[in-house]
């Protein structure tokens, strides 16, 4: 067998999908069902932003009939079908491409189309290969892969509304990255993702401990439009949040506060000042104010880093309650009660 890599454009897709030249081998295929709208939807829009998608794989060979060089899809059948689908205006962008929302592949400006036409797809072309040579390529390259994690396969099974809403607030602020809340690894296997959608489970549910099967739930019960009218509300408000830590209290990054666990519920908090996380009232004695912070941002600041400090020499002589609570369980209930309970109060000053 031998393989070579290929860089065709969109273009040249297209013209061999139309003369018959590039086909659909079905036998290779995991589903021969199309993507839902927003999935299609974000594809095409990650094309048009100009980032990158994983390699196509297709087989040349020679059509011993015809004798004319034919070639199929072994892995890629979703994309190129969509790709397809958008050139013939068979389906409009959706929100989650917010710079062309509504619009079909016509309807776009000539620089758009353009650039769509010419984005030049990464591919590996397959020659002198069997249909089992080829399969024993793919458990070969599958045998190398790490197994999915509980976010990865939380956004390879659902493409509906709250999916979006969590890309959108990720491409909309960019924290999570620029104060290395994460490490790389975890960026790339989509600890973000997860962080954000345990804030919006805080929204919903209150102070609660979290799993992967609560989150699961989450993105279960919001997966379509009309099951999430909050989701604009619920983008906003996370941004929002986000917002007053960059601006007022940015000299916390870099310390202990930033811990994924201790960032948490620092967000938190201040929703619980301004917002009010459900329950959270009655059970902490802690009424929400109406506001982000309690007291000016300098102060704010100087006693969230006073807690840091402490988290991070495990200091029990002041905050023994805070020290202990960032100590256990990063995700569980009572421990995240206390965490937020300190933080509000350092917010108001009233330590």
């Amino acid at each position: 067998m031998k393989l070579d890599e290929s860089k065709p454009s969109i273009a040249n897709l297209r013209d061999m999908i139309a003369r018959g030249d590039l086909v659909a081998n079905h036998q290779y295929q995991r589903s021969p069902g199309l993507w839902p709208n927003s999935a299609r939807s974000y594809f095409v829009d990650t094309i048009l932003e100009g980032y990158p998608f994983p390699k196509i794989y297709l087989h040349e060979f020679l059509d011993r009939k015809s004798k004319r060089v034919r070639t199929e899809i072994v892995d890629g059948q979703q994309r190129i079908t969509t790709i397809h689908d958008f050139l013939s205006d068979k389906f409009a962008l959706g929100s989650n491409s917010p710079k062309h929302a509504g619009l079909r592949f016509s309807d776009l400006d000539e620089d758009a189309q353009e650039k769509f036409l010419f984005y030049t797809v990464s591919v590996d072309v397959i020659r002198d290969a069997g249909r089992t040579e080829i399969l024993q390529m793919f458990r070969r390259m599958n045998a190398f892969t790490l197994p999915l994690n509980a976010a990865e396969k939380r956004h390879s099974e659902f493409f509906g509304e709250f999916k979006d809403m969590v890309n959108r607030v990720l491409d909309s602020f960019t924290l999570l990255t620029e104060w290395d809340i994460f490490t790389t690894r975890q960026l790339v296997r989509m600890a973000d993702a997860a962080f954000i959608a345990d804030l919006a489970l805080a929204m919903e549910q209150g102070v609660v401990s979290t799993s992967d099967a609560k989150l699961h739930s989450i993105y279960k019960k919001h997966d379509s439009e009309a099951s999430f009218p909050q989701s604009v509300k619920t983008e906003q408000v996370l941004l929002e949040i986000f917002g007053v830590i960059a601006r007022d209290l940015s000299r916390i990054r870099g310390s202990y506060m930033t811990k994924p666990f201790a960032l948490h519920a620092l967000w938190c908090a201040i929703y619980h000042n301004k917002y009010g996380l459900p329950g959270f009232d009655a059970s902490s004695g802690i009424p929400p104010i109406g506001a982000a912070l309690g007291c000016e941002p300098e102060r704010a600041t100087a006693n969230l880093l006073e807690l840091s400090a402490a988290h991070e020499s495990k200091d029990m002589s002041r905050f023994p309650e805070y020290v202990d609570a960032m100590s256990a369980g990063s995700n569980r209930e009572r421990q995240r009660h206390e965490r937020i309970a300190i933080i509000c109060r350092a917010l108001r000053n009233q330590l």
